[in-house]
């Protein structure tokens, strides 16, 4: 664990070498979702894994998040944005990069790309779009409603009756984030890449959608706008497809890493299972 000061952010970080102790085979970036999320939804689920398979992999919680420093404003996606490329800058990480972004998390990760096309190698991107502007929309309804509501005791309560306790703290926590901050208002006021920017967004993208999610029929429009992007689907799931099936991203990354010509180190038993994920539905685009 480290803390790093990024043009006066105090942010946690967090890296794993390769286990086995030998020369990278790549270097993966994960990047966390909003409000509830953190480093730690990586830190137990995916990220031995692929440190197993011979990645180095860096994690950070991202500003007003986990055990990051809080400040009180200044949180549309282009500062965050410059925290990814601060944090790099301060470890020398100068790509290419594999970047995978949860939500908010492939967010950033498609605003890094477009800001730095030649330090990111790939992009695996879940329950995840670029900034537009119907995402800045969406994210005004949903923060607005969460600034409301995650401050009523009948809410908390009925999180956890229905997701359970540790739920209902992550609940919690965000309602105080949201009261002590302007990201509410902030997020949706963010600057919006022009189309252009993200159709020159050149690397590999795979996104990942579960089936019953509301952005899953954003597929092909994402398919449409990025060069290269396929997508898949994984059965059954809404927007928590990390949390629920963290065992089916890891088969998906690691799969996605060996397709990118990465030289993963895993036992041959473990590699094959992850070439052929049993839960999700792929679907390459026909361009």
């Amino acid at each position: 664990m480290a803390f790093l000061d990024l043009d006066g952010l105090r942010c946690h970080v967090q890296w794993l070498e390769p286990r086995d102790g030998g020369a990278p085979a790549a270097t993966v970036v994960l990047l966390h979702g909003l409000l509830t999320d953190s480093l730690a939804s990586y830190y137990f689920t995916l990220a031995p894994a692929l440190a197993g398979a011979g990645a180095r992999v860096l994690m950070y919680d991202q500003r007003g998040h986990g055990r990051t420093a809080r400040p009180p404003s200044g949180y549309r996606l282009e500062r965050f944005v410059d925290d990814l490329e601060n944090l790099l800058d301060r470890l020398g990480e100068t790509g290419p990069l594999h970047l995978l972004g949860n939500s908010f998390g492939g967010t950033v990760a498609f605003a890094l790309a477009a800001r730095r096309p030649a330090q990111v190698r790939s992009i695996l991107a879940v329950e995840s779009e670029p900034a537009t502007a119907a995402w800045a929309g969406k994210l005004d309804g949903i923060l607005r409603r969460a600034e409301t509501e995650l401050v009523k005791k009948s809410t908390l309560a009925w999180v956890a009756a229905q997701r359970g306790r540790h739920t209902a703290r992550l609940a919690r926590s965000a309602g105080v984030l949201l009261a002590q901050t302007t990201l509410a208002r902030e997020i949706p006021a963010s600057r919006l890449p022009a189309e252009a920017e993200l159709r020159a967004i050149r690397c590999p993208v795979l996104a990942v959608y579960g089936t019953r999610s509301d952005l899953a029929p954003q597929a092909a429009w994402l398919e449409a706008l990025l060069p290269d992007c396929r997508s898949t689907f994984v059965p059954g799931q809404e927007h928590s497809v990390l949390i629920e099936t963290p065992e089916v991203v890891r088969e998906l990354t690691l799969s996605w890493l060996r397709d990118q010509g990465v030289p993963l180190r895993a036992p041959a038993a473990d590699l094959a299972t992850a070439g052929t994920p049993s839960r999700a539905a792929d679907r390459r685009s026909a361009r």
